[in-house]
């Protein structure tokens, strides 16, 4: 093969790939906020589930443009429910799918944990229906999906890691 036909060829690496249409990415934060070693804040969102469900979540939500993650899940949990919490650690990260409009949005979401120092759980913003601090067993057992159910177990697991 001459060196001037083989310049027109691409290898399978760079070849453009079929047209299909790009699968939607997200990136969000959120929070565990703890309160005395004891208890977490969880919301009803005012979305519900697929199904028509109420959803029982943890705060989170999309990370702004300049923010960090942290900055972002610390921020969310303050507007969605009106508390003031410090950062601790990270805890991890958690992926989904979903779909919205017809689309399948990949999602994934790092939580962080967070000690609560302030504020009040009547000032949330119009995103949330209630906000309520339960225990972190019932979390655990009450969270509605199970990878928020294993972010709450991992804040259990570092806060009583020294017990």
């Amino acid at each position: 093969m001459s060196s001037e036909r083989s310049r027109g060829r691409r290898s399978a690496a760079t070849r453009p790939k079929a047209s299909r249409p790009a699968k939607k990415r997200e990136f969000s934060a959120g929070g565990v906020v703890v309160r005395d070693g004891r208890e977490v804040v969880v919301i009803v969102p005012t979305r519900r589930a697929a199904d028509g469900s109420r959803v029982l979540a943890l705060p989170k939500g999309h990370v702004d443009p300049g923010e960090t993650p942290v900055q972002a899940a610390e921020r969310e949990v303050r507007e969605e429910t009106g508390i003031v919490a410090k950062p601790l650690t990270e805890l991890g990260e958690t992926r989904y799918w979903y779909r919205r409009d017809g689309r399948t949005i990949g999602k994934t979401v790092a939580f962080f944990l967070f000690e609560h120092v302030d504020g009040d759980i009547a000032d949330h913003d119009d995103e949330v229906e209630e906000v309520r601090w339960v225990t972190l067993a019932d979390a655990v057992r009450s969270l509605s999906h199970a990878a928020e159910r294993e972010m709450v177990e991992l804040a259990a697991a570092y806060l009583h890691k020294d017990r």
